[in-house]
């Protein structure tokens, strides 16, 4: 029956148009409490995808850096050494190297008043040995060459790079080029006036990089052309209204890694686009791509996001965690809503794991505004609106799904909604929501051919049943229920408030329990689900047909159940 679900789970407008309904769900576990903090100090995760690199010119392995430059930033000096050029402007050091090749520059010492800026016509490393560079007035780290710049972060080195309030550069590390960082040093920038670290091409972030952004005026990491994390620790904070932790004007790749994004800013208004902005954890222009690794995104503000992607965002490994906590934003008669995840493309989740929470008003957890297919993985979202929604269709054909909507409904599809397979544990808030819901208004249906369903709330009025459903004569919350199928057994709580009636379906007729003990097994949604669970005791649950709506479905109830489930590995 679970078959579909993956084993990589994290580790650690509907028909009612957008308006929140009667009730109020609430759940227990650790998806409705885990948070996210910065950390430096944990490894990363072992585990990555294949590193993936635009061009093999970007690998350092395959580039030759021999020609050493040592400049002091304490006391640096002016000299012309194998064909590059040093020049010294009290503590601000331009270095030219022309078409001098296989140039590596060596920084070390301490300045408070100073940069280093980086012209030439060939590709260069820059090797940051301890180095403490501050620059009241522009970039600290100015790399004006067009050509690729590759930042070394030899082991054990601690640099750090800050700017001012004034000025009017582009980011505290500034790269005209592509921007690779390599080694396990760190490296710690704070920004001022701009953005952190911004490449006017394409980042590649690798395994060992431990990086901390801090900016108060806009964004944490910013390029044009593409971010690709192949591994190492990412953190990033920002405070500016509507400032995105991690901002890309092309695509992003996750392959491996921990990155972790705290933004705080409210929401702002864009007089240039005449739209009301929050800010963002991640913002893509064109898409998003998770294949492994760690994503923790925390956004505070008002209308904030944790991911806000243009394009299409495809999961396929790893784990996301994503709060949002902050409400809507309204400005000049227009909205931003919180979301955990939102796509303006496809969203498709064939593997690893999302957890998603939101707190504020309108908050829903994942909204796609085309199509959202789930094929494996695991998606677990508790969401103050509509937990998962999309504005286009909706099919499920594998991996373990919990939707829980507070105000609102589980399931919501503004298109047709398909359940093929995959285990579905759906939530909604009361009538008039439902706990799976597709666009009856418009004449969609909910078409249910597969799966393992568990529907507190209902299904939707009119829904095409291919595989039985049936609903429980009561239920109670806060409760631990076992339902077998065949040989398999799905253990799940109730939430401690929630819409009326429950409904299950499976390959063949179920057979419900109530008030069940359980212990041991594989946890899911935080403890809300287990497979492969003991179980004991409990009372057999009468259950009769059901053929769609909320409106005649049975009643809710209250007591309490039995023992909690599991958490996430690793939880911060």
């Amino acid at each position: 029956m679970l078959a579909a679900c993956s084993s990589d789970e994290p580790q650690g407008g509907g028909s009612n148009n957008g308006q929140n309904g009667g009730g109020n769900s609430v759940a227990t576990g650790d998806l409705a409490s885990f948070d996210i903090t910065i950390d430096r100090s944990s490894e990363e995760p072992a585990v990555t995808a294949e590193p993936y690199f635009p061009d093999p010119e970007d690998m350092l392995e395959n580039n030759d850096f021999t020609t050493e430059i040592d400049i002091d930033m304490s006391n640096p000096v002016a000299k012309t050494q194998d064909g590059v050029e040093v020049t010294v402007r009290g503590s601000h050091v331009p270095a030219n190297h022309g078409s001098t090749k296989k140039v590596c520059y060596v920084l070390s010492g301490t300045t408070e008043d100073g940069s280093f800026t980086v012209l030439g016509d060939k590709k260069y490393a820059v090797r940051l040995m301890d180095v403490v560079i501050a620059n009241p007035d522009s970039a600290a780290l100015n790399l004006l060459s067009g050509k690729r710049a590759f930042i070394i972060l030899p082991e054990g080195s601690a640099n750090t790079l800050s700017d001012g309030s004034g000025g009017s550069h582009k980011g505290t590390l500034y790269g005209k080029g592509k921007l690779f960082f390599n080694g396990s040093g760190s490296l710690t920038v704070t920004a001022r006036t701009n953005n952190g670290i911004h490449s006017a091409d394409y980042i590649v972030f690798n395994k060992g990089n431990n990086i901390y952004v801090n900016a108060t005026a806009n964004h944490g990491i910013k390029a044009n052309d593409g971010i690709y994390v192949n591994g190492g620790i990412l953190n990033v904070e920002v405070s500016a209204p509507a400032a995105k932790g991690i901002n890309c004007e092309s695509h992003i790749v996750i392959n491996g890694g921990r990155t972790t994004v705290l933004t705080s800013g409210e929401g702002a208004y864009d007089s240039d686009d005449c739209e009301a902005k929050g800010s963002a954890g991640i913002k893509v222009d064109s898409s998003l791509t998770v294949n492994a690794g760690e994503l923790w995104l925390k956004s505070s503000g008002s209308g904030g996001k944790g991911i806000s992607v243009d394009g299409e965002a495809r999961f396929n490994g790893g784990s996301v965690y994503v709060v949002t906590t902050g409400g809507q934003f309204v400005s000049n008669n227009d909205t931003s809503s919180p979301k955990a995840v939102k796509a303006d493309g496809d969203i498709c989740i064939a593997g690893g794991g999302l957890w998603l929470r939101t707190g504020g008003t309108g908050g829903e957890g994942l909204e796609t505004k085309g199509t959202l297919t789930v094929t494996g993985g695991e998606l677990a979202s508790y969401a103050y609106d509509d937990a998962v929604n999309s504005k286009g269709e909706m099919s499920i054909g594998g991996g373990c799904i919990y939707a829980h909507g507070q105000h609102n409904d589980g399931l919501d599809a503004n298109g047709n909604c398909y359940i093929r397979g995959g285990v579905v544990y759906a939530i909604c808030s009361g009538s008039p929501e439902v706990a799976i819901d597709a666009n009856s208004e418009q004449q969609k249906k909910l078409y249910l051919t597969g799966g393992t369903i568990v529907a507190v709330g209902g299904l939707e009025n009119g829904s095409q049943l291919t595989q039985s459903c049936y609903q429980a004569s009561s239920w109670s919350a806060n409760t631990w229920y076992a339902m077998t199928v065949g040989s398999s057994v799905l253990a799940f709580r109730t939430p401690s408030s929630g819409g009326s009636g429950l409904v299950v379906s499976g390959a063949s007729q179920p057979s419900l329990k109530s008030g069940v003990s359980v212990s041991g097994g594989a946890s899911w949604f935080g403890g809300l689900a287990l497979t492969d669970a003991s179980i004991s005791g409990g009372s057999s649950v009468t259950l009769s047909a059901y053929t769609g709506g909320n409106s005649g479905a049975g009643p809710g109830g209250g007591g309490q159940g039995g023992p909690g489930g599991g958490g996430p590995g690793g939880q911060r």
